[in-house]
């Protein structure tokens, strides 16, 4: 009787070892970002509200100069593993450090623009590189 209670799928550290070989490597990285920022105590991007002030952690997906209102700005897309929110440095060109792939922390007051999350000019933290 109790092998009719028993499931078919494999347990324990098997069945883990099997979920990860079945993930795409895209989930894996979010994934581990999501662990990273709440290691660091970052607020997770999904959970991000209007007008919160946060500290969020993540990679930089895409960094573009896109003038607003005729003042440059430089935009990045933040990713988290759970979201992803824009980051605007208004009047700049371009930041050291500030490129694709390159992890930071950025704190600063959330606003919602279009239905999304954006910090304008956040104080961040660049991450150190090679720490993945």
């Amino acid at each position: 009787m109790s092998g009719a209670m028993r499931s078919d799928r494999p347990a324990g550290r098997f069945r883990r070892m099997l979920d990860r070989l079945s993930s795409t490597q895209e989930e894996l990285h979010s994934e581990e970002l999501q662990k990273d920022a709440l290691a660091t105590g970052c607020t997770p991007i999904q959970d991000c509200t209007d007008r919160q002030i946060v500290s969020v952690t993540g990679t930089l997906r895409t960094v573009t100069l896109r003038p607003r209102a005729g003042v440059p700005a430089l935009e990045a897309e933040l990713f988290d593993g759970s979201a992803a929110l824009d980051v605007v440095w208004l009047g700049r060109r371009s930041i050291a450090g500030i490129e694709p792939g390159r992890m930071i922390i950025a704190s600063g007051r959330i606003s919602m623009n279009r239905g999304r999350p954006v910090l304008f000019n956040p104080k961040y933290e660049l991450r150190p590189v090679g720490q993945e």
